[in-house]
């Protein structure tokens, strides 16, 4: 009897964990979003030019898979790197927003990478805000190991010759998102 009460307790949590955000859950989010701009803003989100991104591969939503070095190497197109979470609320806010930017701009590769989540709950979330540009997972902890982000969302701006531009710790804008691009586009 007592581990059937147990069960119910820890379906009851997981069923918690996976369901969408509470209005309480987001408002911490948002604070937590804030208070990582802060502190970001204290950071140098402006690497040296010598900050080489560390190469990664990634299984994709749609399993064809991204490595970073095979698309700076036949695609060329610079990387706007983004990671977020499933349970980050932030993450969700700006999806859309990287969405149709990438649309407005194919000049640029935009690539999302679940980091710091359970898999099924990544790719149930990906599927449903429904975003086109490239979605992957990082089911071993590598891309999240070797980019170190403060926080989620965390964005890094890739060059097409491998180099971090530029980091950005919490949510983007459509306006951020241009005045990031005539810089980074020189």
């Amino acid at each position: 009897m007592l581990a059937v009460a147990v069960l119910g307790l820890i379906a009851a949590g997981a069923m918690a964990f996976l369901r969408s955000p509470s209005p309480e859950q987001e408002s911490r989010s948002l604070v937590v979003s804030n208070d990582l701009r802060d502190l970001a803003s204290a950071v140098d989100d402006a690497p040296t030019g010598d900050d080489v991104a560390p190469d990664f591969s990634v299984p994709t939503l749609h399993g064809e898979g991204f490595t970073l070095s095979r698309h700076l190497a036949e695609d060329g197109r610079p990387v706007i790197l983004n990671l977020w979470a499933s349970w980050c609320f932030p993450c969700r806010e700006e999806m859309p927003t990287l969405d149709a930017f990438q649309k407005a701009h194919p000049e640029v590769a935009v690539v999302g990478v679940a980091v710091q989540d359970d898999i099924v709950a990544a790719e149930r979330f990906a599927t449903e805000i429904g975003v086109e540009y490239t979605i992957g997972f990082d089911e071993k902890d590598v891309v999240n190991v070797e980019y170190s982000p403060l926080g989620l969302p965390a964005t890094f701006w890739i060059s097409s010759d491998g180099a971090v531009a530029k980091r950005l710790f919490g949510t983007l804008t459509a306006e951020s998102l241009e005045t990031d691009l005539a810089v980074f586009s020189g």
